[in-house]
């Protein structure tokens, strides 16, 4: 059941992007465009309290608890970032916006974005991590919930990969492909 709340929230999260940034650009209400969008982190709230209340309810602690936890800090800490892409394309296609803007793909600022996407993914980590632990703390049965924090310690393999590959491009930039 959780697997599909996590689906539902997900679309919830879109609908609330799309309609928010439709509403701001093609009806012209921008503060109600502003509304829709401040809804987003309602939707991980909500996300957050019925995977607790499942657990307390005495759920097998499942891959789907943990993914959102997962899925909450991605949110909190990639979910700007995508609404301000999809703001910057729907007002290019909408409004006469400028184009959208690219990131860089050679030299010294390419490698200062990969790093940049690495922070947002260690705070994606810590936020989820701790939302795992406060799960399993305030469900109260380390039996039930050890797991929860072996999800943790995966993604945190996971976050060790990406600081790999993401730090990479600042000992060894990209460079231009020569013709």
């Amino acid at each position: 059941m959780i697997g599909a709340f996590i689906v539902a929230c997900e679309v919830a999260f879109w609908v609330f992007v799309i309609s928010g940034l439709a509403v701001r650009y093609l009806a012209g209400r921008r503060l109600l465009g502003v509304v829709l969008l401040a809804m987003t982190p309602v939707v991980d709230l909500v996300l957050i309290v019925a995977t607790v209340a499942d657990l307390r309810a005495g759920a097998s602690v499942g891959f789907f608890h943990g993914l959102a936890a997962v899925y909450v800090g991605v949110s909190v800490a990639f979910g700007h970032r995508m609404i301000r892409w999809a703001d910057e394309r729907f007002a290019h296609r909408f409004a006469g916006g400028p184009p959208p803007t690219r990131p860089p793909k050679y030299g010294r600022k390419h490698a200062r974005y990969e790093r940049g996407g690495w922070y947002r993914h260690l705070l994606a980590w810590c936020i989820g991590s701790a939302l795992l632990a406060g799960m399993a703390w305030f469900v109260g049965d380390p039996d039930a919930t050890g797991a929860l924090l072996g999800k943790a310690a995966l993604w945190g393999v996971v976050v060790a990969v990406d600081f790999l590959w993401s730090f990479s491009y600042t000992l060894w930039p990209r460079r231009v492909k020569s013709s």
